[in-house]
């Protein structure tokens, strides 16, 4: 194969000759076998789990006397990211294994040369298979993905290189676009979704009580669904609720660790987040396990298992053309604007507090992230044109 371009078009003399790759997908070279009473590395074990599909498959099987310990260890890989965020992890370094592979390049050992030369792909639209080229944001979350892989195999990238991090600056400063932020839903028009939704059915009764719990907590798609009614209900739960006198605290389990969520009783019981969660759980009797779930039966039962998260987008994202929410905009348009982060966007642009106080009720480690999720809220609040005597 002919040798790989030197992204950085410089020429230098130890640098001249770029390495040769063989024509095989991956190549491997296989660790010289343990001594017998050498038992393996609880690192080994972890990097034979995360065995991907481009990889050999020739390591030497697990001593049965340590399958116990290897089936803990997956469970806490597993906990260690989101279910969202492996399958991303996956899907992506498929992806770059795919395009290696027709490229006739090697994925192991870590080249930032093939690297530059895939997120290039990646932004051209080229080669990778893609109908269109990939946006910035989707182009550094695959080399996020990348990243991760590499180190869970114990082979760090160094993304630092030269032929990754210039590529990569010269593909934001290229093909950038502002930001498409989703349409936060504010307080008049949760107010307006709410009535779309019927206060005599089950179905309307859990809508109500996931769009207002959502709201006030500033909660993701994902945290709502993996409530459970109590502590260490379920094995998959997220976090749970507790209902007091002044409100509901909610124990969550997000990025960072542990968090709790604080949400007050509101001024009227028809929009009270406390009050429709309490009537969901006593006319759906559910005292155990998943806060919400799936509602079967014509609306007349309720199903044991857990709400997937898509269902609270295409909630909101249903409730709102329903309410006329931006009826300005085409029914198009309209449903591009919507989904479940618009909730958590809206608290933020609807609650006239400190800053400080919506930043903690979101989890954000800076008030700069929390800033990005108030649309609207400051906007022409200052005018600096008159002030200035204009």
């Amino acid at each position: 194969m002919a040798p790989i371009v030197d992204l950085s078009r410089e020429n230098r003399p130890e640098e001249s000759k770029a390495p040769s790759h063989s024509t095989t997908a991956i190549a491997s070279t296989s660790p010289p076998s343990p001594p017998a009473d050498d038992l393996p590395d609880i690192v080994d074990i972890v990097m034979e789990m995360a065995q991907a599909p481009c990889e050999p498959q020739n390591a030497p099987p697990l001593p049965a006397h340590l399958e116990g310990l290897a089936e803990r260890a997956r469970d806490y890989v597993e906990a260690a990211s989101s279910a969202n965020t492996r399958r991303a992890y996956a899907a992506d370094w498929k992806h770059f294994c795919a395009w290696a592979r027709r490229q006739h390049l090697d994925v192991l050992p870590p080249d930032p040369q093939v690297v530059g030369l895939y997120i290039t792909a990646c932004a051209s639209g080229k080669v990778t298979g893609d109908k269109k080229p990939n946006a910035v944001s989707t182009i550094e979350r695959r080399l996020s993905s990348i990243t991760w892989n590499f180190s869970q195999r114990g082979q760090p990238l160094d993304r630092k290189d030269r032929h990754i991090a210039t590529v990569l600056a010269g593909i934001r400063n290229t093909h950038a676009s502002p930001p498409r932020q989703k349409e936060a839903i504010l307080t008049e028009d949760l107010i307006a979704m709410l009535e779309t939704l019927d206060r005599g059915t089950l179905r309307g009764l859990r809508d109500r009580a996931m769009l207002l719990l959502g709201f006030a907590g500033g909660l993701r798609r994902s945290e709502i669904v993996g409530l459970d009614v109590a502590r260490d209900q379920t094995q998959d739960g997220r976090g749970w609720i507790e209902v007091l006198d002044k409100g509901v605290l909610v124990a969550l389990r997000g990025k960072t660790g542990w968090r709790e969520v604080e949400i007050g009783r509101g001024s009227s019981d028809a929009t009270c987040p406390v009050v429709a969660v309490q009537t969901w759980l006593k006319l759906a009797r559910v005292g155990h396990g998943p806060l919400f779930r799936r509602v079967t039966g014509n609306g007349k039962a309720v199903a044991a298992e857990r709400l997937n998260d898509q269902e609270v987008a295409r909630l909101v994202k249903r409730t709102a053309l329903a309410a006329g929410v931006r009826g300005d905009l085409s029914e198009g348009d309209r449903a591009e604007k919507f989904s479940g982060h618009s909730l958590r966007a809206g608290l933020a642009s609807s609650a006239e507090v400190d800053e400080r106080y919506v930043q903690k009720q979101l989890g954000h480690t800076s008030a700069e992230m929390t800033r990005r999720y108030q649309r609207r809220r400051d906007r022409f609040r200052v005018n600096l044109t008159r002030a200035s005597g204009l």
